[in-house]
């Protein structure tokens, strides 16, 4: 849907050590072989398999209903939901089809450079695993990440001036980033709690999203559990998958994985959500108190304003050299 306003600028590029990881790297990527996983549905507790398959260039990322035949693109404008996780619905002849908890495997797509995957699963919702990205990021480490065709290119979309939304104290931004990639910096506070009042700012560098990212996990306050399983929801949720806060304390007997879990968890959302602008973005993400809603709607103002972004093709040198050869000799660069 994007591909259809803004502005596009080809530009050359094989990404340089300087260049984050949600930058292009060249050609479009999707996994070597399919590969999948057996779950559990964080909200619904059902049991949920999944399988990551390679896509062709172009395809994007898709979410396939296999119990329903119904493919979901994972498209901004398709989030209908963003209470506890991200949920996108599609309509069909058959009614509505929902597909949610989608903002963990779409991080680590991202985080891995992946452009192109069909994710098939068999329930309303991708299954928690651990409650991280990292499960999903030893997935296709184990499939293997190849060119989804030859030399077809990536895009990249560059924000071009400065978007914010705001609900209460909270709000977002997106800013214009000389550097090539995602920036994020962001700022979280729940007072009178184990998590406190935690900041981070991260170029997300070829590493860094599996090093500092990938293996941090949801959280949640005891406070909340009973009432969340009293109107249907977190019934697959346990200590295994999420980490539980209680005032002070944390309830887990192995504590946290990292002292800045929750920002660095919260982080890993926001650049899950932002995947689903249908490509990497090139911007400076700042934010305060963000969550699900505030991340989709940023997304949205972004997109509703044709002037405030463009799309930059991004062709390597070796692709460049193979179209010029495919030119009639009239039409070859001199």
């Amino acid at each position: 849907m994007w591909r259809q306003q803004g502005r596009r600028q080809k530009t050359g590029s094989n990404t340089s050590m300087d260049g984050s990881l949600l930058s292009v790297t060249g050609a479009r990527k999707t996994l070597k072989a399919a590969i999948g996983c057996v779950g559990t549905g964080l909200h619904s507790g059902d049991r949920v398999s999944l399988t990551l398959r390679p896509a062709e260039a172009g395809t994007g990322i898709l979410f396939r209903r296999t119990d329903l035949g119904v493919d979901i693109p994972a498209r901004y404008d398709l989030v209908t939901d963003t209470r506890l996780c991200t949920a996108l619905t599609c309509l069909t002849p058959a009614g509505e089809a929902r597909i949610g908890t989608v903002e963990h495997v779409l991080a680590a797509l991202a985080g891995c450079g992946v452009d192109d995957c069909v994710i098939e699963v068999d329930a309303s919702e991708i299954p928690i695993l651990d409650g991280s990205a990292a499960p999903f990021v030893f997935l296709i480490d184990c499939a293997g990440i190849t060119a989804s065709a030859p030399y077809a290119p990536r895009d990249t979309i560059e924000v071009l001036k400065p978007i914010r939304v705001e609900e209460g104290s909270a709000w977002a931004e997106l800013h214009p980033n000389s550097r090539r990639g995602l920036e994020i910096s962001l700022a979280i506070a729940f007072e009178g709690t184990a998590v406190g009042r935690q900041d981070l700012s991260l170029p997300l560098m070829p590493d860094s999203f599996r090093e500092v990212l990938a293996d941090a996990r949801t959280f949640t306050m005891a406070e909340d559990v009973a009432r969340l399983r009293a109107v249907g929801l977190a019934r697959g949720g346990s200590l295994a998958n999420a980490v539980v806060v209680d005032g002070p304390l944390v309830l887990n007997p192995g504590g946290l994985r990292h002292p800045q879990e929750f920002v660095r968890h919260k982080m890993m959302d926001v650049v899950g959500d932002l995947f689903l602008a249908g490509a990497p973005l090139r911007a400076s993400f700042r934010g305060h108190k963000s969550g699900h809603s505030l991340n989709n709607r940023l997304l949205r103002a972004l997109f509703a304003d044709p002037t405030a972004w463009r799309i930059e093709s991004q062709v390597s040198e070796n692709a460049s050299a193979a179209a010029n050869t495919r030119l009639p000799m009239a039409a070859a660069p001199a």
